[in-house]
């Protein structure tokens, strides 16, 4: 990729070739070619290198004194859970205090949580389905007693 850009910057500065006509043979926008102009002015080859795309900085990362806490205090008390470590952490005046979920994140990505245990949810419990009819069947009131369609009079 590096090779490429370098090409196209050649083509402009040695050949004379109009930025146009550089970006149409590589098939970029005029901008592009501009801006591989500029890195190779202000870097040289190594400018024209692809580089990194993580980002500088991460403002709403939880600190790493605040990850200490709650490490510690989760090591201290194996029974509370997210919320009460962020309960504690209030008290204690931890700034910014995190949420639940970023506490919960942590302690998992500290292997502080075992996921495995935890009770999956109730196969019994099905959603109520378009179009699907109640298995109750009709009802048929009969002398103040109530009994499934079908089904006669007790004698």
């Amino acid at each position: 990729m590096a090779e490429q850009r370098y090409q196209a910057v050649l083509a402009v500065v040695s050949d004379g070739e109009t930025v146009t006509d550089v970006a149409a043979r590589f098939g970029v926008r005029r901008q592009t070619v501009h801006e591989w102009l500029a890195k190779y002015e202000v870097g040289g080859l190594e400018g024209l290198a692809d580089g990194s795309h993580r980002p500088r900085s991460c403002p709403h990362q939880m600190s790493g004194a605040v990850e200490v806490a709650l490490a510690e205090m989760r090591r201290a008390h194996p029974t509370w859970g997210p919320r009460r470590i962020v309960f504690e952490l209030a008290r204690k005046g931890a700034d910014p205090l995190p949420s639940e979920s970023a506490v919960y994140r942590a302690l998992r990505r500290l292997s502080l949580i075992d996921t495995a245990g935890r009770r999956p949810r109730d196969r019994k419990w099905r959603r109520w389905e378009r179009g699907r009819r109640w298995s109750c069947g009709r009802w048929m009131w009969w002398a103040g007693s109530c009994w499934l369609t079908g089904v006669g009079p007790r004698r």
